[in-house]
């Protein structure tokens, strides 16, 4: 199964100076986890920015987000209150606008987006940069079969879906088969511009 692809108004100019960093990866691949510690790590910056996604399905323990009901979702995409939104398991997801007066303002924003989003945001985003996170098939599996949220769909569908890998090419891929707490440092150095890899 394919993703849809993601919509995001066409800026006249791209925004910047600040960098966005999207995180994205298959289900299961431990991105909120990576992002729960790194955002813990990142405290004390105030140039670092966890953007909040809202999602129209009810917000969990495992993830940062913001509950919003399918009516109150369309209205905002109506009024353009969306830097991004997307669809994916069933449901809507998309960033405020909000991200874009902290990326003009010179910060660092980081989001877990869809694969789908990438293209789009590298039109319009003067510094987007792609953090890939992974893992193996079985370690995936494991991962969605224990979490259990049957609201997004079955595990099949889920470990099947795919983008159109040709505009989503990461510029970091993480492969988090590991401790978290690793990767979650590797993540981190992406976000403040250091060597990643060690």
């Amino acid at each position: 199964m394919s993703e849809l692809p993601a919509v995001a108004a066409q800026h006249a100019t791209t925004i910047g100076p600040g960098r966005l960093i999207l995180v994205v990866g298959p289900s299961g691949a431990g991105k909120d986890t990576l992002l729960g510690l790194a955002k813990a790590a990142c405290a004390d910056d105030r140039d670092i920015v966890f953007a909040r996604r809202l999602i129209t399905r009810q917000a969990s323990v495992s993830e940062d987000n913001e509950e919003v009901s399918a009516e109150t979702f369309q209205r905002a995409v109506a009024a353009g209150d969306y830097a991004m939104y997307w669809d994916a398991h069933g449901h809507r997801y998309a960033l405020s606008l909000v991200i874009d007066d902290d990326i003009r303002a010179g910060r660092t924003v980081i989001a877990n987006v869809s694969r789908t989003v990438i293209a789009a945001a590298r039109r319009n985003y003067a510094n987007a940069i792609v953090v890939s996170v992974t893992a193996p098939p079985d370690v995936l599996a494991a991962r969605l079969a224990a979490r259990g949220r049957a609201s997004d769909g079955g595990l099949a569908r889920r470990l099947g879906r795919t983008v159109d890998e040709s505009t989503a090419t990461p510029d970091f891929t993480i492969i988090n088969s590991g401790t978290a707490e690793y990767h979650a440092r590797q993540l981190v150095r992406i976000i403040k511009g250091e060597r990643w890899d060690d």
